[in-house]
């Protein structure tokens, strides 16, 4: 049985990298406010792509179950010198399921993940773009250039984050490295055939391998609304991407394991060595209560750990879908025609199809 693959044969040169084309992920939630102007500018994008390498371009928008009118937006750009894919889920799955979706769905050789909040500016597409067809990097991503307007906390919390889940890793996943990142055709062939579900974008991406190089930038203000990541949805994520990248936690909670037994090694030589040089019985009440204490709320902290890594083997092994779509349309920027895929539509065409047989 062979276990790994090759993907040599979709390597790209100056050449061969227009013929194979770009397809820009773009996962949005409730998104409606800026999602026409950001439309604009990846439109202006394909034509400065078309006419400087003749790359034929296309943007695939994922819509995540917005609430709001992202998604009639998103039925109605036109295709102005782009294709334009929309993919509307049928809930709310989460940014990682959206961008696999984007992913499944991109026709086009390479594939480049933007968000939808207009934080990523599309005039640094170009300078990805470069380092994939003229310096020939397969995975070109972004990182924030610095966090000097965040917090003293929020940094520190990043740094340990990053620190944690580089813990004896082979392949670390660069720090402050986003989705914001641009994959040639056989690194898009390679996270393809990656398995898991439970997938962390930002260290799959780097698990890979490949040349890869990193660009730095600051991520431009929100035009409009507010984040969906909360402090609680953060510390969700972080904890999915530990669990679901690395064993780092469960090394963690190893060693805390053995330093509390070593203390506890060396508290009870100190109560033996006070009993034989002064004969004084130490009250064992008060230390008692504290080891027990220690003891347990050690106990549950691994317990936990434990918990989360077999929630995560039950949902393998369940293998459930990571997503569902309830619409697909797609429109051709040469024809200029639309082609709207739904559920409902080809549930009707079958049916036809029956009462014709």
């Amino acid at each position: 049985m062979k276990l790994g693959s090759d993907v040599s044969g979709l390597s790209t040169t100056t050449a061969t990298a227009a013929a194979q084309g770009l397809s820009i992920v773009v996962p949005v939630y409730n998104e409606a406010a800026g999602l026409a102007f950001l439309h604009q500018r990846l439109c202006d994008l394909a034509r400065k792509l078309k006419q400087r390498y003749s790359l034929g371009c296309e943007v695939v928008y994922v819509d995540d179950g917005s609430a709001d009118d992202t998604l009639a937006i998103a039925r109605g750009l036109a295709p102005d010198g782009i294709d334009v894919q929309v993919v509307s889920l049928s809930r709310n799955f989460g940014k990682e399921a959206a961008l696999m979706a984007g992913l499944d769905h991109a026709r086009r050789g390479a594939v480049m993940f933007m968000d939808g909040d207009g934080q990523h500016p599309p005039d640094l597409v170009e300078r990805l773009v470069k380092h994939w067809i003229d310096d020939g990097y397969d995975v070109v991503y972004t990182a924030k250039a610095h966090r000097d307007n965040e917090s003293f906390l929020r940094r520190q919390a990043v740094r340990g984050f990053y620190a944690l889940i580089n813990w004896g890793a082979r392949q670390k996943i660069p720090e402050d490295a986003g989705d914001f990142r641009l994959l040639s055709p056989r690194a898009a062939a390679a996270l393809r055939q990656l398995p898991e579900r439970n997938r962390f974008f930002k260290g799959l991406a780097s698990w890979i391998g490949f040349r890869q190089i990193r660009v730095d930038y600051e991520p431009a203000a929100r035009a409009h609304g507010v984040t969906s990541f909360s402090p609680g949805r953060l510390i969700g994520l972080s904890i999915e991407g530990l669990t679901s990248f690395s064993v780092a936690p469960l090394r963690f909670a190893s060693l805390l394991g053995a330093l509390l037994a070593f203390a506890a090694f060396i508290f009870g030589l100190t109560i033996l060595w006070e009993v034989l040089t002064t004969g004084k019985q130490v009250p064992g009440y008060p230390s008692l209560v504290i080891g027990v204490m220690t003891i347990g709320g050690v106990q549950l902290i691994m317990i936990g750990i434990v918990g989360e890594y077999i929630g995560k083997i039950l949902s393998e092994l369940k293998a459930r879908p990571i997503y569902f779509v309830s619409e697909h349309s797609e429109k051709r920027a040469d024809s200029r025609t639309a082609d709207f895929k739904t559920a409902d539509s080809k549930a009707s065409e079958a049916v036809e199809r029956t009462a014709a047989e």
